[in-house]
């Protein structure tokens, strides 16, 4: 956009990368790169909403504590909207987003301010955070986010918690259960990251026990579970982390 400040503050190459994808070619449930949220930004900010995140940015950058009190205005600043060409983010999401990745990674300040922002935000920060793991390379530390959020009934909160980052650190386990807790609330287990490639006999026959008991009871079995035991990828009788 002509005239919208610059958000090189934030660090962040503008260069736009495409979403990753799994071995199995799964889209990486919609998750962007760094850059492409800025990149996005910076073409759907005005000029008052890139001013106000590029400062904030500095002062993240500047003293991590700041956070506490910009990350929830990031909504009001930026906007609620959707952010043009990126599923499901809306702008708070990637500025929340951004906001999080200014914090500086020494000393586990952004682990802590992470943790910080889910505990006590909202549910629609809390859905920031969400999305935002997969790029803030905190490694298995903010899993407890993951197992919260997969404690809600919340559709948006389940969907977000199932993405790229409980593919990479969530136990196979509570992965299983999240699965199945996706089918029981009606979230599509396209949302679910690497669901082919984390797939194992032990969830193949829960999802054999859950269709049998629905049919049993004169339900409809889940359309996903039966498509899923219809094509299933090949696996061995059990994976790591029983």
């Amino acid at each position: 956009m002509t005239g919208t400040p610059s958000l090189a503050a934030l660090e962040i190459p503008l260069t736009s990368v495409p979403a990753r994808r799994n071995r199995s070619g799964d889209a990486a449930c919609g998750t962007p790169s760094p850059a492409d949220l800025r990149f996005a930004l910076e073409r759907a900010l005005d000029p008052a909403a890139a001013a106000w995140l590029s400062t904030a940015g500095e002062r993240v950058r500047a003293s991590a504590g700041e956070i506490a009190s910009l990350f929830p205005a990031a909504g009001r600043s930026c906007g609620h909207g959707p952010l043009p060409g990126l599923s499901d983010w809306t702008m708070a999401d990637a500025a929340r987003a951004l906001l999080l990745l200014a914090v500086p990674v020494r000393d586990d300040r952004r682990l802590a301010e992470t943790l910080t922002c889910y505990r006590y935000g909202d549910a629609a920060e809390r859905l920031s955070v969400l999305r935002s793991l997969p790029l803030l390379g905190l490694g298995p530390a903010a899993i407890e986010l993951t197992e919260d959020a997969l404690r809600t009934n919340d559709g948006r909160l389940l969907k977000a918690a199932v993405g790229p980052y409980a593919a990479r650190h969530l136990s196979q386990p509570l992965w299983r259960h999240a699965v199945l807790k996706c089918l029981f609330t009606e979230v599509p287990l396209s949302s679910v990251a690497a669901l082919r490639d984390r797939c194992d006999a032990p969830l193949l026959r829960m999802l054999g026990d859950l269709v049998r008991e629905r049919e049993a009871a004169g339900r409809p079995a889940p359309p996903d579970a039966v498509a899923l035991l219809a094509a299933p990828p090949t696996v061995p009788p059990t994976r790591s982390g029983v």
